[in-house]
């Protein structure tokens, strides 16, 4: 018994580096979408090409006759999603070029819905709920948003997790491929009339100005030398004018919405305002259509205009603008984006004797904050909502737990009273039976503990495990329960099921059924079935999760309490075989087949508390609370073993009551 805290550790290092097929944990194959499903996710007809996209968001785009009619996605290539299961959750997401969800298929999952009556055509139609989503709407608030299908009952993490995947997918692609602004984007409505010095100094057009001298210094082998002087050999201004504050004053109203009109999806206007002896544009740019003097540079992206993006600009409009050489209009690809700063460089080259030297001219541009819009709030975490929206029923559970630590801290004080520990402790685990499980559905399940081991080998995540705020708060507290009490503070307290073996074992008491005394060496042998029962679903979900949740059926909690007995006759059937056996042996199914008592006591062995008072008499001269102790816990040499312990108290009751303990019977005998 005592190897087998290293064996279930062994055989998560073993067992942790593979998956199913030989993959490691948490990893999957992602496969190319066919054109047939492509063409479905899109809603579009006709033969489609399917082109995978490697740089900046992975993933596909979807063509036809050299059109783009969307973009594809893996959530498990972009966002990470790993279900409940601790596995990855797949779906692909189909966005259009409009910013909305067009479609979303679910590829690949573990999740333990189907336990729960829950089938693949119920996920599979979750899933596809998303189709037209407006990516651009702002983010709503609360478990009901306006477009987005509500997360399925009994099934919460997992389709909490599969919204949230969707949804980041969705606008990492979206924004990826330029549909929608990562930002605010650009304030493309207001408008204030302002002159020429007003836009330099809002930061509307940034400026630099070289001189003919610093020109003849910089390109002083020239074969045709440069006469210095002050006048500009280049001033240059620059600038987005998508702000109507900035392109209506300097362009006007019909130039201006002459060139906003002609921007595609995704693309920026930018003004290039020059004069001085030093053309920007050149004259090369007219047989080989790119102006190769100009750069427009953001990290690693250097663009290059050409003919086709070039507007050529006459005069400038704005009051106060100085004469300028040349006035150029481009339009910006979707790659650069206006929401970070970028470089303008002109190059300027002269024929040496040798060959040619040249000087490169440079600003920086930044759009500044007057002309943005301010960011979209970040939608709240799926899993703040659910804590909203269930306050009441985390309020109830924090107040049982409350209860609870009172309990076990005040102990010494109760156990004095017999009559009030037993008022209590059939009080709480009716409470326990009742409102914590038929009521919250706040079972605990050795699913749960196979999630956890997974996720901490694939990618723990927090935000998982908050999406049911009733079982996070019961792990939270039995975790820290089992450091200083044992597996007793859930077992023997908050286990629903535990609760309703102990409620019937007592009215049977009561009623006169007689209950079988275990002999103690089979006792000790049984226990070894929930142990391997435990081990080997831990094992077997290492090679199919799938397989690993049938085998969890040994647990009859879903039956008897989640869906209270609302289920298929066979599982039924075995519902009422373990409460029949429990009428006769207090607590049958916890004491040798539950994988969860197992899992649970495997860690309690870190318990750094001993609260449980014995006497150097119990077990020598006094084996009362051996044969009192309902679930067998106590050693024949008095030893309380603290993997079977309920924490039920019933011993030290026992221990601190002068008309039942024979130690203190004697002692009072002898005193007297």
């Amino acid at each position: 018994m005592r190897c087998l805290p290293l064996l279930a550790f062994c055989l998560s290092l073993l067992a942790g580096p593979l998956a199913a097929g030989g993959l490691p944990v948490g990893t999957i194959s992602i496969t190319a979408p066919g054109p047939e499903l492509a063409a479905e996710l899109l809603a579009v007809t006709g033969p489609v090409q399917v082109i995978r996209q490697e740089a900046g968001v992975p993933g596909w785009d979807v063509q036809a006759a050299g059109k783009t009619l969307g973009h594809l996605a893996s959530t498990w290539e972009v966002a990470g999603s790993v279900g409940y299961s601790g596995r990855p959750l797949d779906v692909l997401v189909a966005v259009s070029p409009q910013g909305r969800i067009a479609g979303a298929r679910l590829m690949q999952h573990n999740e333990p819905v189907l336990t729960l009556g829950i089938s693949d055509a119920d996920i599979a139609a979750y899933v596809s709920g998303f189709a037209g989503y407006d990516l651009t709407a702002p983010p709503g608030t609360g478990l009901h948003q306006p477009g987005l299908p509500d997360v399925i009952s009994r099934a919460t993490v997992s389709t909490g997790v599969i919204r949230d995947g969707i949804l980041r997918t969705a606008r990492t692609l979206a924004i990826g491929r330029g549909l929608i602004a990562a930002g605010g984007g650009i304030d493309r409505l207001g408008f204030q009339e302002t002159d020429w010095p007003g836009l330099l100094a809002s930061g509307a057009l940034a400026e630099v100005r070289v001189s003919m001298t610093e020109a003849a210094r910089a390109l002083a082998g020239a074969k045709v030398p440069l006469q210095p002087g002050d006048a500009p050999f280049l001033q240059l201004w620059a600038g987005l004018i998508d702000p109507p504050t900035v392109g209506q004053n300097l362009l006007g109203q019909q130039a201006f919405t002459q060139a906003i009109g002609n921007l595609g999806p995704g693309e920026t206007a930018l003004l290039l305002i020059s004069r001085g002896l030093h053309s920007p544009r050149g004259t090369d740019w007219r047989q080989s259509g790119v102006f190769d003097r100009i750069w427009i540079v953001q990290g690693e992206v250097r663009h290059q205009p050409t003919e086709a993006s070039f507007q050529m600009i006459k005069r400038l409009r704005a009051t106060g603008a100085p004469e300028v050489k040349e006035i150029s209009l481009f339009r910006l690809p979707a790659a650069i984006d206006p929401l970070r700063p970028f470089r303008i460089e002109v190059q300027a080259s002269r024929p040496t004797a040798s060959g040619e030297m040249s000087m490169l001219i440079a600003t920086d541009y930044s759009l500044p904050d007057r002309f943005r819009l301010a960011p979209p709030p970040e939608p709240a975490p799926l899993w703040r909502a659910i804590w909203d929206a269930k306050r009441m029923e985390t309020a109830v559970v924090a107040a049982m737990l409350a209860v609870l630590t009172l309990i076990l801290f005040a102990q010494d004080w109760i156990t004095r009273r017999p009559r009030l520990w037993r008022a209590g402790r059939i009080g709480f685990l009716l409470t326990t039976l009742v409102v914590l499980g038929w009521g919250l559905n706040g079972q605990l399940s050795v699913v749960q503990v196979i999630a956890f081991l997974h996720a901490l080998l694939t990618g723990f995540r927090w935000e998982t495990f908050l999406i049911e705020p009733v079982i996070f708060l019961l792990w939270g507290f039995t975790a820290l329960g089992m450091l200083f009490w044992g597996r007793g503070v859930y077992c023997g307290w908050l286990c629903p099921f535990g609760a309703l073996q102990e409620l019937l074992n007592d009215a049977a008491v009561r009623l006169g059924i007689r209950q079988i005394a275990v002999p103690q060496g089979l006792h000790e042998r049984l226990w070894v079935i929930k142990y391997t029962a435990f081990v080997g679903i831990l094992a077997l979900s290492f090679y199919s999760m799938h397989d690993a949740l049938i085998a969890a059926e040994v647990e009859p909690f879903k039956t008897a309490i989640s869906l209270r007995m609302l289920r298929a006759w066979p599982f039924v059937l075995f519902v009422l075989v373990l409460l029949a056996a429990g009428l006769f042996i207090e607590r049958f199914y916890c004491r040798y087949l539950c994988p969860l008592g197992a899992a649970i006591a495997i860690p309690a062995k870190l318990k750094i508390f001993d609260w449980l008072k014995r006497r150097p008499q119990c077990g020598r001269e006094c084996r009362l609370c051996e044969t009192k102790c309902t679930v067998g816990a106590i050693d024949p040499l008095g030893r309380i073993n603290a993997n079977e312990c309920v924490l039920c108290l019933r011993c030290q009751v026992i221990m601190n009551d002068d008309a039942t303990c024979p130690v203190l019977k004697r002692r009072a005998r002898t005193e007297g």
